[in-house]
């Protein structure tokens, strides 16, 4: 068994409330306590009140300073990059703030950015296919059913062979460019689960 069908099956849900082990010095605890009783809680309780209130001032972008422009808080950007789903939340940060990627999401995103089957496009003059990387082109399903994949070859536990692939050129391609294009929301590869092998057509991933 491959290391990504090993993780396949936890999911990518969260728990309702997260466990996070933190270290204080006596100091800071103890005036941690103090503040806590203040405000008539817990001390885990007030903890969590102070980092959900400074996220309303830590910055993830400067402001322009352009038309009242004062940038965007963690706080601010809350909905927009929070998911439920890993694949989800993994993209919505990639799309807005690359430059918080760790060293393997960066690869995991370079992967995800080049591989033609997750994107919406079109085949250019040169009858290659071509995308623009946004959300409004990113087929989240599609990431999602290989999620698991994508997050194994960035460890470098599994080979990029296990990756989907897609049609390059219009004339190694039978399905007709606009069903390509389409959305695919309620499709999937076709899949063996005993082998975990697609079905391929020219060289892309069967819809």
């Amino acid at each position: 068994m491959t290391a990504y069908e090993k993780s396949k099956g936890g999911g990518g849900r969260l728990a309702r409330s997260e466990t996070v082990t933190v270290r204080l010095d006596p100091k800071l605890r103890y005036l941690a306590e103090l503040a806590a009783l203040k405000h008539r809680r817990t001390l885990s309780s007030f903890i969590e009140w102070a980092i959900e209130d400074s996220l309303h001032r830590v910055k993830l972008r400067e402001g322009t300073g352009y038309n009242n422009d004062s940038g965007s808080t963690v706080s601010d950007d809350a909905e927009s990059l929070w998911d439920v789903d890993d694949a989800d939340r993994f993209a919505k940060l990639a799309l807005r703030y690359p430059d918080l990627l760790t060293h393997e999401e960066q690869k995991r995103w370079k992967l995800i950015r080049e591989n033609g089957y997750l994107w919406r496009g079109r085949y250019g003059s040169d009858d290659k296919w071509g995308w623009t990387v946004k959300e409004q082109s990113l087929m989240l399903d599609r990431l999602r059913e290989y999620w698991d994949r994508f997050c194994a070859v960035a460890r470098n536990e599994a080979q990029a062979s296990v990756l989907p692939t897609w049609a390059d050129k219009k004339s190694d391609s039978k399905t007709p460019a606009e069903e390509i294009v389409s959305s695919a929301a309620s499709s999937r590869p076709g899949r063996n689960h005993n082998n975990y092998t697609e079905r391929r057509i020219a060289g892309s991933a069967t819809l």
